[in-house]
């Protein structure tokens, strides 16, 4: 038989409840013991310390109890402005108010947002399609520019290779009204649609996604580094929000389940249209 120390708390087989429940308050404990001390210490610290004290502890386990218990570091989360309406860029009209959309590739939407990390912060924008609620396009960036719009957008193409005549929807910010991207937009016959100005409910659905990521994900990971951004937001984007996350709006079908069955069986999209 194979003796564990009582300071391993990796996986064990076979461990009945009051063992694991023991072994679970055993760890909290030493988490909050580091905590103490290092208040605003994330994961990767806290197992660095609990190391040091001869505490040996997964990253996945470390990490479950802690988003368990709420023992993330306590971040004060500074605002950073996305949009920057103020340039002389051409503007346009807004498209979708009141507008019914009935299947996929009839309207794109798409916004920026930051994620903070240690040393400062990173950039997401995407894509997506509001009648499914999928994101098609995305990109993470340490600079909010053009590129990191212009990337989203150049991802959904690729993916969906819409016909022309699709609705895209963005603020007014200067990363989607620039030269360079309008100029693909019409040249693939997209229709330019912008927000109101100062009303953010034009663009609800996208900052719906927004908030689900970070409450699902980014608070939760607690991430430190550009590293922790890119390897695994897009594992959220793509394996949990796309392919897991069922929306009640969308009779409780997750984004890829609804898109495979309108595309099998068109006729089934008429309970899911989406009025603006």
């Amino acid at each position: 038989m194979i003796e564990l120390s009582s300071s391993s708390f990796y996986y064990k087989p076979k461990l009945d409840r009051a063992e694991r429940e023991k072994m679970e308050a055993d760890l909290r404990d030493k988490i909050e013991g580091v905590q103490k001390t290092f208040s605003q210490a994330g994961y990767r610290t806290v197992q660095e310390y609990l190391e040091r004290d001869g505490v040996r502890v997964g990253e996945r386990r470390l990490r479950t109890v802690m988003g368990k218990y709420g023992l993330w570091a306590k971040v004060k989360r500074a605002f950073v402005a996305t949009t920057d309406s103020n340039h002389s860029f051409a503007l346009y009209p807004n498209l979708i108010s009141g507008m019914t959309v009935t299947g996929p590739d009839q309207v794109w939407a798409t916004d920026i947002t930051y994620i903070r990390i240690r040393n400062g912060f990173v950039f997401l924008a995407v894509v997506i399609d509001l009648f499914s609620r999928r994101v098609i396009g995305w990109s993470i960036s340490k600079k909010i520019d053009t590129n990191l719009s212009l990337n989203a957008l150049r991802m959904a193409i690729r993916r969906r290779r819409p016909k022309r005549g699709v609705v895209h929807h963005s603020d007014r910010g200067v990363q989607y009204v620039s030269r360079r991207y309008v100029a693909l937009l019409k040249r693939l016959g997209f229709h330019l649609s912008n927000s109101a100005a100062g009303n953010p409910y034009d663009n609800a659905f996208v900052e719906r996604f927004m908030r689900t990521l970070k409450q699902e994900e980014v608070y939760l990971a607690n991430y430190e580094t550009y590293l922790d951004v890119i390897e695994n937001l897009p594992r959220f984007i793509e394996e949990i929000y796309n392919e897991k996350r069922v929306h009640s709006s969308l009779g409780y079908l997750t984004p890829n389940e609804l898109e495979a069955m309108v595309k099998k069986d068109p006729a089934t999209a008429g309970p899911f249209a989406l009025t603006l």
